[in-house]
């Protein structure tokens, strides 16, 4: 495990996450991450830190289930991470709002968010927030 720095464009929003240097991304073709063409690593939520002041530049935006958490910087608008649908347990992390140096391979994944509940149950997502003993 390694200890990954990252935050947003203006650097107002900063966080950290332990996980692997190498990393398996997940690709989403559901609305909202089709759109912002993001890719996106998930660790279970007591991996990831929120760093300084970074709650007040936070906002959130929701749709549909209203269950996916897509916070974003008020300043520059980057989604840097957010609470997925599929890992309510769990934080998405933008990989590549990771700061250089730690992440040494991304597998990319695809995950089929148009038909989401067929592909949550095809993929094995619901694991990537758990855990490991």
């Amino acid at each position: 495990m390694v200890v990954h720095s990252g935050g947003c464009h203006c650097r107002k929003v900063r966080w950290k996450v332990e996980a692997p240097s190498s990393v398996v991304a997940w690709k989403c073709n559901c609305s909202n991450c089709f759109m912002r063409g993001n890719t996106h690593f998930i660790v279970p939520a007591e991996k990831f830190e929120l760093l300084g002041d970074s709650e007040q530049f936070l906002t959130t935006y929701t749709f549909g289930t209203h269950s996916a958490k897509h916070t974003f910087c008020k300043i520059c608008g980057i989604t840097s991470f957010y609470v997925p649908r599929s890992n309510q347990d769990g934080i998405s992390v933008t990989f590549m709002c990771v700061d250089q140096g730690t992440i040494t391979h991304v597998e990319i994944k695809n995950f089929d968010g148009k038909n989401w509940e067929s592909s949550y149950g095809e993929t094995g997502i619901a694991s990537c927030s758990k855990l490991q003993k």
